[in-house]
């Protein structure tokens, strides 16, 4: 892991879960999603350090098997990132979501505010498979009442065409250039400020 900033005592740590997303796949480290995400919250006056705990090809599954020691003591709140790999190796949605549901319960159970990340499924898998991972987002964000943000890719997306903006991407079509995170960054930042804002002082 990368702590952005050093944590000091008035300070919120956020811990950010996912894969390569998270992670900053493609990109020189300070124009990954961690730091530009910490840059845009401290110029919005958010004192957090944002804990990059993003693991390119994680699955759900690797996600949860790595939260115990990912949740160190200091962390206030949580974003998960997570379900992109099991999208592209074609996993039961139904695993996903258990993994996914256990995460969100160690969540609670340590009374941690969390952002959860959506993806939303290609058709190509089949209409069943596309209902059932799409809608495992929304369900557990209402199951535990926490904060949702439907498609991580939502900002990259042509309303008018629904196809990505190819200066966004990356040449392999999957990830995010830094201009793209950039975009994202900016769409995704208003609801990091609702969640650390839950956080209790």
């Amino acid at each position: 892991m990368v702590i952005a900033l050093p944590a000091g005592a008035e300070t919120k740590t956020l811990l950010a879960l996912g894969d390569s997303l998270t992670q900053g796949y493609g990109l020189p480290q300070e124009q990954g999603f961690v730091p530009q995400l910490q840059n845009w919250l401290q110029a919005q006056g958010a004192d957090v350090a944002v804990i990059n705990a993003g693991v390119s090809g994680d699955t759900t599954a690797g996600g949860l098997s790595r939260l115990d020691w990912s949740l160190t003591p200091e962390v206030d709140a949580m974003i998960v990132n997570l379900g992109g790999n099991d999208l592209l190796r074609g996993i039961d949605p139904t695993e996903s979501r258990a993994n996914l549901d256990a995460i969100l319960a160690t969540a609670k159970a340590r009374g941690l505010p969390v952002l959860l990340i959506g993806l939303r499924a290609p058709g190509n898998y089949g209409p069943a498979f596309k209902a059932a991972f799409d809608a495992m987002y929304p369900d557990l964000a209402a199951q535990y009442g926490v904060d949702l943000e439907l498609n991580f890719f939502l900002p990259l997306i042509d309303q008018t065409t629904r196809r990505f903006d190819p200066a966004t991407m990356q040449p392999d079509g999957i990830h995010p250039s830094a201009a793209g995170v950039a975009r994202i960054v900016q769409g995704l930042g208003p609801k990091v400020l609702a969640l650390l804002d839950r956080v209790p002082d």
